[in-house]
């Protein structure tokens, strides 16, 4: 079983499987199409497209107060029925691969992992490790058979916007930022409509988890890189823009043998919709 990260040639060897998903993430948050634009040109075989906004996000709120982000969770039956849609059954091995270095497809990780799915994996390195070894893209779609995945006790954690507001004044926690250091100091802000972050939350950039090739760096290397951020990682709260890159830390977090932090799925996108909530700017 795999549960964190899976190679290319250990991929290659089951593309055939009928106990193995694979699933295709890619996805561009300027452009939606361009994931599923990608995947029509090329892809690994027998793969099937999982789109973060339709499949792995669910409904959102309108803008204002009561706004919880621009990748709020499924429903958990929706998801459930979704992945069944992929022909995931509760012995099947899933692999998620995107083009970013595993930021997309970190996604499917988390998400199965909170419906108690463990036998998910990301491709280490993502679609650049897999051209690299020479192994082909295709374009057929694969057709799969009705899943019967059921719900088990989740392997996830989250956290909710009333978790986080409370740590504002008791500092219990430790609030992870994922997103990039400008981004995060307010500045260059494009894509939420207020630049800053949540105060007290720390700074720890997903692409600073991966190698200068995209894939992961190893596990005792990210432990070390984490470990001045976070006293207790059971008790950390990872977040980012809209819940989606906060699970590549997480992910990073299980290589390194650091279990048990949270996901804040509404983010930034959310926290910062609500304009009582407070707002700090800079390093």
């Amino acid at each position: 079983m795999h549960t964190t990260l899976i190679n290319a040639a250990d991929l290659a060897q089951h593309l055939t499987d009928p106990d193995w998903v694979i699933l295709d993430c890619r996805h561009d948050l300027m452009n939606p199409n361009a994931g599923r634009d990608g995947y029509a040109i090329g892809h690994i075989q027998n793969a099937q497209f999982a789109s973060i906004d339709d499949d792995l996000s669910g409904a959102k709120a309108a803008p204002g107060a009561q706004f919880t982000g621009r990748h709020p969770l499924p429903e958990r039956g929706a998801l459930i029925d979704t992945l069944r849609g992929w022909g995931i059954n509760d012995n099947t091995q899933v692999v998620a691969y995107d083009a970013h270095g595993g930021m997309f497809a970190a996604r499917v990780w988390w998400l199965l992992r909170w419906i108690g799915h463990p036998a998910v994996a990301v491709l280490d390195g993502g679609l650049a490790a897999w051209q690299s070894q020479g192994l082909p893209l295709v374009t057929p779609v694969a057709q799969r058979a009705r899943g019967h995945i059921t719900e088990r006790p989740s392997l996830a954690h989250t956290a909710s916007v009333a978790d986080v507001v409370e740590n504002l004044s008791t500092h219990r926690r430790t609030v992870l930022d994922a997103r990039a250091p400008d981004r995060f100091r307010g500045e260059n802000e494009t894509i939420d409509p207020v630049g800053g972050h949540i105060p007290g939350a720390k700074n720890r950039f997903f692409k600073d988890n991966l190698l200068p090739d995209g894939r992961f760096k190893p596990g005792p290397q990210l432990k070390q890189e984490f470990a001045p951020l976070l006293s207790n990682p059971g008790t950390a709260i990872m977040q980012c823009g809209s819940g989606v890159t906060a699970c590549h830390n997480l992910l990073a977090m299980e290589v390194a043998g650091l279990h048990g932090a949270s996901l804040y799925p509404g983010s930034w996108s959310e926290w910062c919709a609500n304009p009582a909530r407070p707002v700090a700017t800079g390093a």
